[in-house]
């Protein structure tokens, strides 16, 4: 059984000197949390860092997910995980997310 969970994973600049060096390896992370169908959502939060919107995962296991981009591995971010318990969701959401 899935979480029923939503989850906010905010991404936060502490070394933007080094995003070159890990950007092949942070892509390459977004697009195998796309495809496993677990990120809803991946963007930029402008002039901080970016951020994640997931599903179908329990926390724990996010946050050992999180742990594998190269940009938490290598400082390039902090990483913030909220939890979000849904009281009312949209139709068109509900039924994206199996709701």
């Amino acid at each position: 059984m899935t979480d029923p969970s939503l989850f906010l994973v905010v991404l936060e600049f502490a070394d933007r000197s080094r995003v070159g060096d890990h950007l092949a390896g942070h892509n390459e992370w977004i697009e195998h949390g796309i495809t496993d169908g677990v990120f809803l959502v991946v963007g930029s939060l402008p002039g901080r860092g970016g951020a994640v919107l997931a599903h179908n995962v329990d926390r724990a296991s996010l946050a050992a997910r999180v742990a594998k981009d190269p940009f938490v591995a290598h400082d390039v971010v902090t990483s913030d995980i909220v939890e979000i318990v849904p009281a009312r969701i949209h139709p068109d959401l509900a039924a994206l997310l199996g709701r």
